[in-house]
């Protein structure tokens, strides 16, 4: 996928995440570790959400592609950007999947140990 096409994915997940009452607190937060697409407040809660956009669903839908790799770079990152700012609220790991059939949102994805 482009960066072009990235971004925008990660603009209609950020839209769709605000329409649900969620406040966005930073976009794309990069650590020597990882990165996270989008860190965002629901409630008391801090979310950190992996953006996933896939064209065409021939080799898998989107949301399978956040490997165990993947989780727990995202991990990683996300208790640096908790730790950097001093948090002491719930956190939650979700991911917005974009694919021909519309947008998905799957709140707790993943635990902090990186497991579905």
């Amino acid at each position: 996928m482009s960066r072009a096409a990235g971004e925008r994915a990660e603009r209609q997940a950020e839209e769709f995440l605000r329409q649900r009452g969620m406040t966005i607190l930073a976009r794309n937060f990069r650590t020597r570790s990882g990165e996270i697409d989008l860190v965002a407040q629901d409630g008391e809660t801090v979310v950190f959400v992996e953006v996933r956009s896939r064209s065409s669903e021939a080799f898998g839908s989107p949301e399978e592609t956040v490997t165990a790799v993947k989780r727990r770079r995202i991990i990683r990152t996300a208790l640096a950007y908790a730790q950097s700012r001093g948090l002491d609220v719930p956190l939650r790991f979700d991911v917005v999947a974009l694919s021909p059939r519309g947008i998905l949102h799957i709140p707790g994805a993943f635990d902090a140990a990186g497991r579905p």
